[in-house]
This record gives C-alpha cells, sequence and structure tokens, in this order.
C-alpha cells in the first residue's frame, strides 16, 4: 500500500479517526491516499482546505482538465484515475478520454480546453517554461487573470498531492479496477494499482 507504516484504524486517536470516518463516508471505502497522511492529519486538513479553495473558483469541467494534465505529465496513476473517473462520468466519454490522455485530438475538447491542459502540463514539467505568450493565449480565448491563477493553482496543487503519494509509494485504490478495462489502463501512467 505504501512504503511507510500507516496508522490502524483501530489504534488511530481522535484526529485520524475523524479523517478516516469522513473519507470513508464520502467514498464507501478508506482511500490509501488518507492513510498515507495518518501521521500527520493537519496537513491533509490544510491540502483538503487548500484544494477546495481552488476548486471553488473554478468550473468543474476545467479543473479536472487541469488536473489530469498535471497528473499525466507527473505519471501520477492515482490521480490520473481519480479525476479521468471524474471526467468520464461526468464530462466526456471513455474513448473520447482514453485520445485525451494518450496525447491525441479530440472533439471533446475545444481550443480553451486545450490550452488550459498545456498550462497545466507546462506548470507540472517546469513552471519556468511558462511564458506570456501561453498566458496571453488563455487570455486571448476569454479566461480572465483569476481564471489563468486558477489553473495554475490547480495544477501547481497537483504537483503536492501527487508528489507525496507517489514518494511514499502509495498505490491507487483496488476500486479502481472497476473501470471498464481500455479506460483503466490508459489512465495507469505510472504506479500500478493495488491488488484487490
Amino acid at each position: 500500500m505504501a512504503f511507510i507504516d500507516t496508522i490502524a484504524e483501530d489504534g488511530a486517536g481522535a484526529p485520524v479517526t475523524a479523517m478516516y470516518e469522513t473519507d470513508r463516508a464520502m467514498l464507501g471505502y478508506l482511500p490509501n491516499f488518507t492513510r498515507a497522511f495518518s501521521h500527520r492529519p493537519d496537513v491533509y486538513a490544510a491540502w483538503r482546505q487548500l484544494n477546495g479553495a481552488i476548486k471553488a473558483g473554478m468550473d468543474e469541467r476545467r479543473y479536472e482538465l487541469a488536473t489530469i494534465a498535471a497528473a499525466r505529465r507527473l505519471r501520477s496513476s492515482y490521480c490520473m484515475l481519480a479525476h479521468g473517473r471524474i471526467l468520464a462520468n461526468r464530462f466526456m466519454d471513455a474513448e473520447a478520454l482514453r485520445t485525451i490522455v494518450s496525447g491525441g485530438e479530440s472533439d471533446a475538447l475545444d481550443p480553451v480546453d486545450v490550452a488550459v491542459m498545456d498550462v497545466a502540463d507546462k506548470v507540472a514539467a517546469d513552471a519556468t517554461s511558462v511564458t506570456r505568450a501561453d498566458i496571453d493565449r488563455l487570455r486571448g480565448l476569454g479566461l480572465s487573470d483569476a481564471d489563468i491563477l486558477d489553473v495554475v493553482a490547480a495544477a501547481a496543487a497537483r504537483c503536492f498531492f501527487s508528489t507525496v503519494l507517489d514518494a511514499l509509494g502509495v498505490e491507487p485504490d483496488a476500486a479502481f479496477n472497476a473501470l471498464e478495462p481500455g479506460l483503466r489502463d490508459a489512465l495507469t501512467v505510472g504506479r500500478p494499482i493495488a491488488p484487490e
């Protein structure tokens, strides 16, 4: 599950128990990423607050596209699977998503989507590679400066979360095995899914 030992549910203190119960109630199971933060529930709470603030200012679809662009660059299977599943369930069909994550062109993306994903990818790869031309491209497509900040913040936040999980060897939850096999395989870009 991870390279570090996590705190077992039966030995957890109040903050960890509350963290575990909250995430189990939201997802129907206790995710591996929650367990990974069991030694620092305050860090996890701060992450949730930061990520929630970023998402609150963004269109949900745009947030998910920026997130998968960053996660793909980071080779984060966990984040690709989690956010790819949201995109496939709410915003596009599995075939379009498979095309997008493999780097192909899809009618499911408009020019704004492509530009957003390009900037998010650059943020995750090397933030110093983002140029004024990249930002002007987003402005030219109608994004406000606040919208642009949201895209950059979503990608930068993904860098933190994905990096922590992968550096600790956290495997994506076995629940992702329920995804359609072709989509599941396309979204598994780094660490393999945990066994059942």
